[in-house]
């Protein structure tokens, strides 16, 4: 298919295209509305170095072992940002492109984008992650003050630099402007707005559903910040101080610290009630989510997670399924009435309230409604997607053969 709308060169290095929802998403959204997109990445298991897919032009690279440290995350950036950059010239060469979209993390893209800015080319940042928040949150507040003011400075030269910076949610943008200094016109909330031809529930696994009589449901990244050792507390709360042992915690999904939560979940006697899957087939995935009768978002309260948005919490939405979750500001933006919100970081709390929806078959059962109503009217993909297309057809506009249009002035 040949693109009349323009060139896209996406840029990912903290996931493979294919396991990455909102990059998958944007392109898939770009090639419909009839631009050429290619994609950067790291290479998946059992991927080629170039293939399409979708209709999106993939240069995959092999990714470096797994970081662990400064330095490892140094050597893991250094490496990335140089492949990448060759790899770009080699896309320059064979097809061009207009546009240098960079998804983060990291926020050293700009490095990449400041010489083609140098070409004519437009350059978009994707905020998805606000880096040094979430540098604190994994080393949970014993990281180094040099380290968080460089990211600090490496995010501000990111968004000063980008011709449009797209935001996941309005908490971003007051970053971007706060700390990035960013004029409100240059900048787009683009929320990751569910898929829901994806996530239809499927019928229940009847084996599984014989081992207790509540199934809580956990989807997500495993690290530091995201409160699998919470969850796992409040689990143990749950059936030994208040006794509710008729219950199985499914965690889905993988992690850097998934052995230590598996030590963590043995140390606390919730063998007989928690199964860590590990990573699993996508049908699986909802299959298992769609037995749940409580899902669960533990992220704690810190000021990573306190602005940021979950995507599991849109996919629990989607699926129908009432949410117990810390009170953090972006949850409830959220999910609304669709969960139940616990004291932030009080584990017996939360304990407290997945308890409460186990006796309360017809709560569950309009929490899970409103949830579902409010992806289908205000946060499902195409509800989002036409932000991002205002976006391009912006940017795009003053490409030769087109009427230009001044972004700032625009209507975004």
């Amino acid at each position: 298919m040949k693109a009349s709308a323009g060139r896209v060169l996406m840029l990912l290095e903290n996931c493979s295209y294919q396991f990455d929802s909102r990059p998958k998403r944007e392109a898939r959204t770009l090639v419909r509305a009839g631009y050429r997109v290619s994609v950067i990445c790291p290479l998946p298991p059992g991927g080629k170095l170039y293939e399409v897919m979708d209709d999106v032009h993939l240069y995959q690279f092999p990714a470096p072992p797994a970081a662990n440290g400064f330095l490892g995350y140094l050597w893991e950036y250094g490496y990335s940002m140089v492949v990448t950059f060759v790899i770009s010239l080699v896309v320059s060469l064979r097809e061009g492109f207009d546009v240098i979209h960079a998804h983060n993390p990291p926020d050293t893209f700009f490095l990449i984008a400041a010489f083609y800015k140098l070409l004519g080319k437009r350059f978009v940042f994707d905020h998805h992650d606000l880096a040094p928040e979430m540098y604190y949150a994994r080393f949970r507040d014993r990281g180094n003050c040099l380290v968080y003011q460089t990211l600090v400075l490496l995010e501000r030269l990111s968004c000063r630099l980008a011709d449009c910076v797209i935001a996941t949610n309005e908490s971003y943008k007051a970053v971007e402007m706060e700390r990035g200094r960013v004029p409100p016109e240059r900048i787009t909330v683009v929320r990751n707005g569910p898929d829901l031809d994806r996530l239809q529930p499927v019928e229940s696994d009847l084996a599984l559903r014989q081992r207790a009589n509540t199934i809580v449901g956990y989807v997500g990244k495993m690290g530091p910040q995201d409160g699998v050792d919470y969850l796992l507390r409040a689990l143990y709360h749950l059936i030994y101080d208040l006794d509710r042992r008729d219950v199985l915690c499914i965690i889905l999904g993988q992690g850097d610290m998934l052995l230590e939560l598996k030590a963590l979940a043995k140390g606390l006697r919730l063998e007989k009630y928690v199964w860590f899957t590990g990573w699993i087939p996508d049908e699986d995935l909802i299959r298992y989510l769609s037995m749940a009768d409580v899902c669960v978002d533990p992220d704690p309260s810190n000021p990573f997670n306190d602005r940021s948005t979950m995507l599991k919490m849109m996919e629990y939405m989607a699926l129908g399924k009432p949410i117990v979750a810390f009170d953090l500001p972006e949850h409830r933006v959220t999910a609304q009435d669709g969960a139940v919100y616990a004291r932030p970081n009080d584990e017996l709390d939360f304990a407290a309230h997945i308890a409460a929806l186990m006796d309360d078959p017809g709560r569950r059962q309009e929490m899970g409604q409103i949830g579902r109503e409010r992806v289908e009217t205000e946060l499902a993909w195409p509800y989002q997607e036409k932000h991002l297309l205002k976006v391009y057809k912006a940017l795009t506009a003053g490409l030769p053969g087109r009427q230009s249009v001044l972004l700032g002035k625009s209507s975004l």
